[in-house]
């Protein structure tokens, strides 16, 4: 394992000048659960590293904050802290759900959501409900502040879109009260396990019609993102089996547009339609099965 020295910055502004100094020679944790997976494996992305800094006495990047339109969460909060959170369970339930099939109860312990984030994986479990809520990270410097929308932060599996002295403080996200809400994931076993593909949704329902639609699904483009066709095609229709099948075969139409055809095609296509309607149905009340 290489050697490191070890940062513990007891401000932001603390940190924001270590980053400055320091800038990818410095790299900042929160929980620490992939760091130190990686650290162990020798992997590529920490080559050069020389620093490693430790967030946890950082207040600013903690806490759930509820405002008009949106919600505020801190990058330092805990996937179990996101999963017990009445505010984030009565809001966007189903961000709370994907928190609660991270990994193991002491991983969602110490995990973060803005490890989840920052560490870019594509099979993040956490990613498709953020983006089904429009996230922005909230990326600050000794330069100040800036906005970046969590779709277009990724520049591939690993890489953010972040500058060598910026870190990500908070996420904020969209109130969607008067949406239902659904998450699916699929893994290897029950628990304990990543995501091998994964569907959030959000339908909004007025008098047995969908007003508004958010589709989704993890870990099947290079990149996360949403089906904007599948969302256009299910708008202003009544809910339904077939409508939602219809809406599944949109997703991995649009899967194989943008990452072509490849030997887990022939897997990936029917499962990912199959989380796609599943997750609708259960969010219209519909029965899955």
């Amino acid at each position: 394992m290489q050697k490191l020295s070890y940062l513990k910055p007891q401000s932001l502004a603390e940190a924001l000048d270590f980053l400055n100094q320091y800038g990818e020679k410095c790299k900042p944790y929160a929980g620490g659960t992939d760091l130190m997976v990686q650290l162990r494996e020798e992997a590529p992305r920490l080559r050069g590293v020389e620093y490693l800094m430790d967030l946890g006495a950082l207040e600013e990047t903690r806490g759930i904050e509820v405002g008009e339109d949106l919600i505020s969460i801190g990058t330092m909060t805990t996937h179990t802290q996101v999963n017990t959170s009445p505010v984030l369970r009565q809001h966007v339930p189903f961000l709370s759900e994907a928190s609660s099939t991270v990994g193991s109860t002491q991983i969602r312990n110490n995990g973060t959501v803005g490890g989840n984030i920052c560490n870019a994986s594509p099979a993040a479990d956490t990613l498709s409900p953020f983006v089904a809520l429009n996230a922005r990270l909230v990326a600050v410097s000794v330069n100040g502040t800036r906005r970046v929308d969590l779709k277009d932060a990724f520049v591939k599996a690993g890489v953010l879109k972040l500058e060598p002295n910026e870190m990500v403080t908070r996420i904020e996200i969209d109130r969607i009260d008067d949406y239902s809400t659904a998450f699916i994931k699929l893994g290897r076993r029950k628990a304990l396990a990543i995501s091998r593909m994964n569907a959030a949704v959000a339908l909004k329902l007025e008098n047995g019609v969908i007003q508004a639609a958010r589709i989704a699904p993890g870990c099947v483009f290079a990149t996360p993102d949403r089906v904007e066709r599948a969302e256009a095609l299910i708008v202003g229709k009544a809910p339904s089996d077939e409508l939602f099948t219809q809406a599944g075969l949109a997703v991995s139409e649009e899967m194989i547009a943008r990452t072509g055809v490849r030997w887990s095609t022939e897997y990936k296509k029917p499962v990912i339609e199959a989380l796609i309607r599943r997750a609708l149905c259960r969010a219209a009340g519909l029965p899955e099965d």
